[in-house]
């Protein structure tokens, strides 16, 4: 086995970790592919015969690849990051699919990656290296061009925010399967005070909807307007079909056998606390979504 190989192995090995890692730090997963793809060139052009924990040396060089690109799209003035959704993953209602057990392995919802890209890149790598993957502020801080001290200030910072406005879902999925199913039959009947009951007081509903009339990014807070907003909605539901988005509950809506929209619901507390949806179109082809491969 020659030289080259010994590297392709060992990279393949920690692939799915580093992708896990670039995923969170841009919430693009075709984006995450490309700063896979370009860590795997930096290795190649590197000497690393020196390089003991070959995985630590790997989690930092794509860390640097992702806050380089998060820097470019500010620079490039590209559309904020906050009226974008970040791309979900599908899987089917029994559980999560194999190949994205190492995307999902810390439960990373939607919810959770809205939240980390308001942050400052440098706030948003410090927190998902260290507080996601250990990595130590020591080897953290040469990446950000700050004292490891600064750095843990850096992830203080983002850990309180994800804290505040990203609370951990309920750990049992069947749990959350029962609030989504009755705020799904609430909808469908038209029961408001239903609906109300199931939502927390502060449920906030974040809708990604492409290039549609209006604009594409829109946000409601508060159990009253989410409720009316599922009103409008209602007669889309003979075409939910139960999925998990990012290992929670949500719904697939499939109308005519095309895919309409996805939502993922974050229950905390028995409660409905967040409700991200992907209704963009033009996103949607693009991922592989259970159950229509065949449709």
């Amino acid at each position: 086995m020659n030289d080259n190989e010994v590297l392709t192995g060992v990279f393949e090995a920690h692939r799915d970790h580093l992708r896990a890692v670039a995923y969170r730090m841009l919430g693009s997963l075709s984006e995450a592919d490309d700063a896979v793809q370009e860590t795997w060139i930096r290795l190649e052009r590197t000497d690393t015969g020196d390089v003991e924990n070959m995985g630590g040396w790997l989690t930092t060089v794509v860390g640097r690849v992702c806050l380089n690109m998060l820097r470019s799209r500010r620079t490039r003035g590209e559309e904020p990051l906050e009226t974008r959704l970040p791309d979900p993953v599908v899987s089917s209602a029994d559980g999560v699919d194999p190949e994205h057990e190492a995307l999902l392995s810390d439960s990373v919802g939607l919810a959770l990656l809205v939240v980390l890209q308001t942050l400052e890149p440098a706030e948003r790598l410090a927190f998902v290296l260290h507080d996601m993957f250990a990595v130590p502020f020591d080897e953290i801080a040469p990446i950000v061009d700050r004292t490891p001290a600064a750095t843990r200030q850096l992830a203080s910072r983002a850990r309180r925010r994800v804290r505040d406005a990203a609370p951990a879902p309920d750990p049992d999925v069947s749990r959350q399967r029962e609030i989504v199913d009755a705020f799904m039959a609430a909808s469908r009947a038209g029961d408001f005070d239903a609906l109300v009951a199931v939502l927390d007081p502060d449920v906030v509903l974040r809708a990604d909807r492409g290039a549609v009339a209006g604009g594409r990014w829109m946000e409601l807070r508060g159990a009253l307007a989410v409720a009316k907003s599922a009103f409008m909605f209602r007669r889309f539901s003979p075409f939910v079909r139960p999925v998990l988005v990012n290992g929670v509950a949500g719904v697939l809506t499939v109308p005519d056998g095309e895919p309409m929209s996805i939502m993922a619901f974050t229950v905390a507390g028995g409660k409905v606390v967040a409700i991200d949806i992907l209704a963009d179109v033009d996103r949607l082809k693009t991922l592989v979504l259970p159950g229509l491969e065949n449709d």
